[in-house]
């Protein structure tokens, strides 16, 4: 059965990771993505161990370029700018993540080619976005974050902020932001027709994480600290140590789950400070001590039917492994080149008429060269010489 975003065509010009993520989610589903990178810049994640036993994929090109399509282009070659035209012609959707600027050297820059395709999408993923004062500043995720104020509020209050173990900016704000700006675009565009121009900077989408903190500073001047609010470590809403040197994770901030917390603990006497009683440090103290006289599967049992918002900290490999992990459906398996399979995370949406299509996993860079440029008509010896004279490098 034919995904939900079958008919949409996307010329894909990302690399690393925000831009792949975001055009892979397409490409789960339904989505035609026809991934253009540089055949002589390879992509880090392409080149980045670990690779697949057997094969000359790494793990995050194969996972990245799930349900893709891949050609080389040298865009420093006129030629090349020719072919990207002839795609256009049929792609109606173009996302690229390079700095602000570059596109439009090879004369593919949104004002310069909306004209001669008004319907088509064109999507810019940056970190800072396409104005202002950073727009031509090199980041990362941790930039961004920092950036945006998020840090100041992170962490312990003795210890400052670190860094997370996965990337908020790239993927939770990046990719997500360009999936649903996209996808927006396309309804614009089946009531009207026509196509825009949409600037997606990692650091505003972050920004706006800030969610409640931010509302709350900007309208009663409420500047956030480090364990200074009930979410961030300022309540008994926390991560507490058991005896075997895990952790199990407590947020029930409602009454309910409170008091069944702290009957559960054998600490009925704190039931009347609240979550955020006025002497935080010594209950939180003592929840501590508490806590570390099991381990944390003694823990798990204990609250295993009580409902007190209280969960085990597990490891990747024991949530891959999970009984939730399967019945949702966490992982997939897809078929490699080589018809081997490889387990990868799914896609995380669940449809009840329209289920993701996973394709093949990602394949080296211009696989489909040969295939794709007779598609658009051109022949076999013209295609052998573009190789020979370094269109596809």
């Amino acid at each position: 059965m034919p995904g939900p975003l079958e008919g949409l065509k996307i010329l894909d010009f990302t690399t690393l990771l925000p831009g792949p993520f975001a055009t892979m989610t397409l490409a789960d589903l339904g989505a035609d993505v026809l991934s253009v990178v540089s055949g002589s810049r390879p992509d880090l994640a392409a080149i980045t161990p670990p690779f697949i036993e057997g094969t000359a994929l790494s793990v995050a090109s194969a996972y990245l370029g799930r349900g893709k399509r891949s050609i080389t282009l040298n865009l420093k070659d006129a030629r090349a700018i020719r072919v990207v035209h002839r795609l256009l012609e049929d792609y109606d959707i173009l996302i690229e993540q390079f700095r602000p600027g570059v596109m439009a050297k090879f004369g593919l820059g949104f004002s310069q080619i909306a004209e001669e395709y008004p319907s088509l999408i064109y999507c810019s993923l940056t970190g800072y976005g396409q104005t202002g004062p950073l727009k031509d500043r090199a980041g990362h995720d941790i930039n961004y974050l920092s950036l945006a104020g998020l840090m100041s509020y992170a962490g312990r209050k003795n210890g400052g902020p670190v860094p997370l173990p996965m990337q908020i900016a790239d993927v939770a704000s990046g990719s997500n932001s360009a999936i649903i700006a996209i996808l927006a675009a396309v309804i614009h565009r089946q009531r009207t027709g026509k196509g825009q121009h949409l600037d997606i900077s990692m650091t505003d989408g972050v920004f706006a994480f800030n969610a409640l903190a931010a509302a709350a500073c900007l309208a009663a001047g409420e500047i956030p600290q480090r364990e200074g609010f009930i979410l961030n470590g300022g309540s008994l809403y926390d991560f507490y140590e058991t005896a075997d040197n895990q952790y199990i994770g407590f947020g029930g901030m409602e009454p309910q789950f409170f008091i069944a917390f702290c009957r559960a603990i054998g600490r009925p006497d704190l039931i009347a400070g609240g979550i955020m009683p006025s002497d935080l440090a010594r209950v939180k103290d003592e929840i501590r001590t508490v806590i570390c006289e099991k381990t944390r599967e003694e823990w798990e049992r204990i609250f295993d039917n009580v409902e007190a918002c209280v969960e085990p900290v597990i490891s990747l490999p024991e949530a891959i492994n999970s009984a939730l992990a399967e019945e949702r459906g966490w992982t997939v398996e897809v078929t490699l080149p080589d018809g081997d399979l490889v387990r990868q995370p799914a896609c995380p949406f669940k449809f009840s008429a329209t289920p993701p299509v996973y394709g093949n996993t990602g394949v080296t860079a211009g696989t489909h060269n040969r295939k794709v440029f007779l598609e658009l008509g051109y022949s076999g010896e013209e295609i052998d010489e573009f190789r020979r004279t370094g269109l596809f490098s």
